[in-house]
């Protein structure tokens, strides 16, 4: 990685730590009895593109905020995942591979994950092409789901399109298609994967969190993610 790509993500961490700060004191009175889900994200839910702190984030920030305690994390490190038992992993930057086995430790040893990997995000960005501090156009995987038995492929074909998620009708733009030995949906968007004393859910699109702009038809996007999430919480 180059020095201006370490910078920029530094800058990133920086951001995310600041965001988490003041994400943390609005929310402390309000969250003393919800389960506490760390998020990990590259895209703009909790912070704009600007890294504005200004206004009360995005609509899957406050349908989040609604069931849990979120608290916003900058890397899968162990310390990083010490914060809580439950992880939502929505397109995150490229993870070292030392952070990748403590994930992997942290979900073996009892952690729920759930990890929302595009293959082709569709998610509209002011930065340029090639900006590090833009969510990643692919998945960043580096091993992590052969590791879990998994392969990810890209869509044949670019759009949007309706799929099933936690009971819902949901919609996604451009999703992945999953292989492997988890349980996977018939349509390959949603793979299920005991990964040792943990679980671990897999979404082949992370555009569906990005509700607001996809129309009347993914009003139910965001309740499907938060269920997806409590019946992880609750296994």
């Amino acid at each position: 990685m180059t020095r201006a790509r370490w910078g920029a993500l530094a800058l990133l961490v920086l951001a995310i730590g600041v965001s988490a700060l003041a994400f943390t004191a609005r929310q402390r009175s309000h969250d003393s009895e919800k389960p506490r889900l760390a998020l990990l994200t590259s895209l703009p839910i909790i912070l704009g593109e600007d890294f504005s702190l200004k206004g009360n984030g995005s609509p899957a920030l406050t349908a989040l905020s609604a069931h849990f305690k979120v608290v916003p994390i900058s890397t899968s490190s162990a310390a990083e995942l010490q914060k809580a038992r439950l992880l939502l992993m929505a397109q995150p930057q490229a993870q070292t591979p030392e952070n990748l086995v403590a994930l992997d430790n942290w979900v073996r040893a009892g952690g729920r994950a759930l990890l929302l990997a595009d293959p082709m995000l569709e998610w509209p960005s002011k930065r340029s092409l090639g900006d590090p501090l833009r969510p990643p156009p692919q998945f960043a995987d580096t091993g992590l789901l052969a590791h879990w038995g998994l392969r990810l492929d890209a869509p044949d074909q670019r759009g949007s399109t309706s799929r099933g998620m936690a009971g819902y009708r949901i919609v996604t733009v451009s999703p992945g298609a999953l292989y492997g030995s988890c349980q996977i949906s018939p349509d390959r968007l949603i793979a299920d994967c005991q990964v040792g004393h943990g679980r671990a859910v897999i979404v082949a699109d992370a555009d569906l969190l990005n509700a607001g702009n996809l129309g009347d038809e993914a009003r139910d996007n965001l309740r499907a993610v938060t269920q997806t999430l409590a019946q992880l919480a609750n296994r």
